[in-house]
């Protein structure tokens, strides 16, 4: 890559960067209102997505050890948001199925609301044309977090 390139890239990274974690800490505050922190709030919303995924799975994905997961997978158990799965007498007692309970699903769909209501009150301030700009640019977002938009 050119040194001018490079240069650009740079720029546009340190420009990025304060907004984005802007951004993520707005998205904390409005989970730890429903008493969750951010990282509870993304726990519940993978197990909803994929119900029976196991503690073991769920630490890999989130680059997180099985110990530390097993401790968030407790405290969300204790507030009845997710239960292990009974899996039957002639299964691996080690392997531990996780889903999310009712109570569960009704806390993830508020965050989701106070995000939601919080983000469309912001971009409802936006002239068109930067909504616009943002939609567009959802995709190479997504592309930097490994997600397509």
């Amino acid at each position: 890559m050119e040194p001018e390139r490079q240069h650009q890239i740079e720029e546009l990274a340190e420009r990025l960067r304060p907004l984005i974690l802007r951004l993520g800490r707005q998205v904390r505050r409005e989970a730890q209102r429903v008493g969750l922190s951010a990282l509870d709030a993304m726990l519940l919303a993978t197990i909803s997505y994929r119900p029976g995924i196991g503690v073991s799975e769920l630490a890999e994905l989130e680059q997180m050890t099985r110990p530390a997961m097993s401790e968030h997978i407790r405290r969300l158990e204790e507030t009845g948001w997710i239960r292990r799965a009974d899996l039957g007498a002639d299964t691996d007692k080690r392997r531990v199925e996780l889903a999310i309970t009712e109570e569960g699903c009704k806390a993830l769909e508020t965050i989701r609301q106070r995000h939601n209501d919080w983000l469309v009150s912001r971009l409802a301030d936006l002239p068109e044309a930067d909504q616009h700009l943002l939609e567009a640019a959802l995709a190479p977002l997504g592309k930097l977090v490994g997600k397509k938009a």
